[in-house]
């Protein structure tokens, strides 16, 4: 959705109390949407839905992959265009918390795999590298002076790419290695980066479940590559 042509006025418009309240509700959502990814994840687990999932993603190979991922494509970009609709707040949380259950889905495998080989450390780590990167990324898009829009096509392009990448790696079986996973993990930094500008120069102040949304999404990804290097190591 284009905000301008919603007629809406981005909260950089906003008397500096509004933008403080916007950007409190932001990062408070993004936290809920993180904390609702812990939560599916140890459900998913102690139900046994886990081991359900894994099973399936290594009896049926490539296409057990390629169906999850386009799951999550799928449900990732009905959950960011459901996130920003208009006066609607029961849409925009579901749209939240179903990106937040996708993430839970996706990264089954992965946790799986860190849990079954005693690398339960690794994910924590994961997490902190994660956290600081991400925070690091946060401060200089909120002071930086330099307009990041000329990041949108890279990152456009570059997911693009990727995604073309990770058919092939799982049609034809090989592993794309610690290279690709550090590109991806500079492209979710780009987006975060792109994204957190975004926020304040664009958004109305309504919009602040719509961008907790596309920041987690770019979170969750710096994550997975983050902690598939870790666990390559």
């Amino acid at each position: 959705m284009s905000y301008t042509q919603a007629n809406m006025t981005p909260v950089i418009q906003a008397s500096e109390e509004v933008r403080t309240t916007f950007l409190v509700k932001v990062y408070q959502h993004l936290a809920l949407a993180v904390a609702a990814f812990m939560g599916f994840e140890y459900l998913l687990f102690v139900t046994g839905v886990a081991d359900t999932i894994n099973n399936f993603i290594i009896k049926s190979g490539g296409a057990g992959w390629l169906l999850i991922l386009g799951a999550f494509s799928i449900v990732g970009m009905i959950s960011s265009k459901s996130a920003h609709s208009i006066g609607n707040p029961k849409i925009q949380y579901a749209a939240l918390f179903g990106l937040a259950a996708a993430e839970a889905l996706i990264f089954v495998p992965l946790l799986k795999y860190a849990f079954g080989t005693g690398q339960d450390s690794d994910v924590w780590l994961a997490a902190v590298v994660t956290g600081i990167g991400f925070a690091a990324l946060s401060v200089v898009a909120f002071t930086t002076r330099k307009d990041l829009s000329f990041l949108r096509p890279l990152i456009m392009w570059g997911s693009i790419i990727a995604i073309g990448l990770i058919i092939a790696a799982t049609l034809f079986s090989f592993n794309l290695g610690a290279v690709f996973s550090i590109a991806m993990v500079g492209l979710a930094g780009a987006s975060i980066l792109y994204q957190t500008q975004k926020i304040v120069r664009v958004y109305p102040e309504w919009a602040y479940v719509g961008a907790a949304v596309g920041l987690f999404g770019s979170l969750m990804t710096m994550f997975w590559y983050i902690l598939s290097l870790f666990l390559d190591r």
